[in-house]
C-alpha cells in the first residue's frame, strides 16, 4: 500500500477531515514524507508526459518532477505536512491595550488553480493574562499560509490560531494579497488585490478598537 493510501486510511478511520488547507501531520509516520515525495514525483512525471513534454531529452524538464515534488511536500505545502510551530506564552505584566504586528509576508497557493497568493498580513491582539513573543505571529501566519486554500479561510484559520496561542478572544486579522489566478490567467488583471479581515471578541464589539486597528494597518501600509 502506498504512503498516501495508508495516511488517507488513518484519517478516515479517525473521521478526520483532510481538505487541502488541513494540517495532517499527526497522521504521518516516520519516513512517509519521503515516500509521499516519491509518489508526487512519479505522478507529476505523468502530468508532464500528458502535456507532451519530452522529459527524457529536454534538459530543462528532466529533473522538474523531482523539484516540484520536493517543493510541494517540504516548502509551499509544508503547512499541511509539518507540525505547527511551538509557541510558548508568558505572563502579561499588566499591558491591557492593543498591540499589532505587521506587515507579515503571506505566500500561499490558491486551491482552485494552484496559483500563488502573495501579500501581507496584519494582526492585532488585545491581551488578557498571557502574551506570546513577537516572532511567533510570523511563524503562525507562515505555517497556515503554506497550504492550498482560499484567502477567506486562511484569514479565519489565522485568527482562530491566534486566539488559541495568545490565549485571548480579542483578535483581529487583515490580509491584502495578489492572486496569480487573476494576474496570470483569466482576466489577467494586476490592479485588483483582495482584502479580507476578521474581527473577534472586543474588535467585533467595540468600533473604536476596530478603527484603531485599521488606522494602524493603514499607517503600516504606508511604510510597506
Amino acid at each position: 500500500m502506498k504512503a498516501s493510501e495508508r495516511i488517507r486510511q488513518r484519517l478516515k478511520d479517525k473521521e478526520i477531515r483532510f481538505h487541502s488547507n488541513d494540517n495532517i501531520a499527526d497522521f504521518i509516520e516516520n519516513g512517509e514524507l519521503d515516500e509521499l515525495q516519491k509518489e508526487v514525483e512519479e505522478s507529476f512525471t505523468s502530468v508532464l508526459d500528458a502535456l507532451v513534454i519530452d522529459t527524457e531529452n529536454d534538459h530543462n524538464t528532466k529533473d522538474t518532477a523531482r523539484r516540484v515534488a520536493k517543493m510541494y511536500i517540504n516548502e509551499i505545502f509544508g503547512g499541511r505536512f509539518q507540525q505547527p510551530p511551538k509557541v510558548t506564552s508568558f505572563p502579561n505584566m499588566g499591558y491591557r491595550s492593543l498591540y499589532t504586528s505587521g506587515p507579515i509576508s503571506v505566500r500561499s497557493t490558491c486551491a482552485h488553480h494552484f496559483q500563488n497568493i502573495v501579500g501581507k498580513c496584519w494582526v492585532g491582539i488585545l491581551p488578557e493574562k498571557e502574551v506570546i513573543g513577537l516572532s511567533k505571529f510570523n511563524r503562525i501566519v507562515h505555517h497556515i499560509a503554506e497550504r492550498p486554500q482560499i484567502q477567506e479561510e486562511m484569514t479565519t484559520q489565522i485568527a482562530e490560531a491566534l486566539q488559541k496561542y495568545a490565549k485571548t478572544p480579542n483578535v483581529a486579522v487583515l490580509i491584502k494579497a495578489e492572486h496569480h489566478c487573476m494576474t496570470h490567467r483569466g482576466v489577467k488583471e494586476h490592479q485588483s488585490d483582495m482584502t479580507t479581515a476578521i474581527m473577534l471578541g472586543a474588535f467585533d464589539k467595540h468600533a473604536p478598537l476596530k478603527k484603531e486597528f485599521y488606522d494602524i494597518c493603514m499607517s503600516m501600509k504606508g511604510h510597506d
